[in-house]
């Protein structure tokens, strides 16, 4: 079976939000178009306590987009976003959340930032949703949503080290880009591990 893995499309990460991502509101429509394709359909959900390490308010004369060492881990600092339970957080309004049939929420653990859906950064805590999707009987998962160079990324590599067929619909995603060519070392990380790049209109009725 086929899924659909939508990431992040949460109103911090599209314009205006607290961690915008350029055009991050574009995939909202491509998402909606596509979940009518599939079986299933599961989301995740940035979910940060107030006090996480990743935002770089909770460090002393630091700024977002510095590097720390967290815990073992380098850690990019980022502002403060996508906190449990607030505006932010909630997925975007034009999402179609009907068509959602799991949802599963990452970053909760202050001490540690979870760009992938099925991990933490450190490959120390699981969320769940890879068991769920081999108990769905998956084996084909379609990557798509914010941001392409962070947790796009990394959900796709992940899927792929758990056996996914994985593709990335790469005009359904947009990053952060901190970096000038980050997308694009990205999306060339993605393909070189495994990860088929393709576009929207490949799985959508012409």
């Amino acid at each position: 079976m086929k899924a659909l893995l939508l990431i992040d499309l949460q109103i911090d990460f599209c314009p205006g939000g607290a961690l915008e991502v350029k055009e991050g509101d574009q995939v909202i429509p491509i998402a909606n178009a596509l979940m009518d394709q599939f079986e299933l359909v599961v989301a995740t959900q940035d979910w940060h306590p107030a006090n996480h390490g990743s935002f770089a308010a909770n460090h002393p004369w630091r700024k977002p987009g510095q590097v720390i060492d967290l815990h073992g881990l380098q850690q990019v600092l980022w502002p403060i976003h996508c906190v449990q339970e607030s505006f932010g957080a909630k997925f975007h309004p034009t999402l179609n959340e009907s068509g959602i049939t799991k949802v599963f929420v990452k970053g909760t653990d202050p001490t540690i930032d979870s760009y992938s859906g099925f991990f933490d950064n450190g490959h120390r805590k699981a969320t769940g949703m890879g068991d769920y999707l081999k108990e769905q009987g998956v084996t084909e998962v379609y990557v798509m949503g914010l941001a392409t160079d962070y947790c796009v990324k990394f959900t796709a590599l992940d899927a792929i080290e758990l056996g996914f067929e994985t593709s990335l619909i790469e005009d359904a995603a947009r990053g952060v880009n901190l970096t000038e060519g980050d997308v694009e070392r990205a999306v060339a990380e993605m393909k070189s591990k495994g990860v088929k790049i393709i576009g929207s209109a490949s799985l959508l009725p012409s």
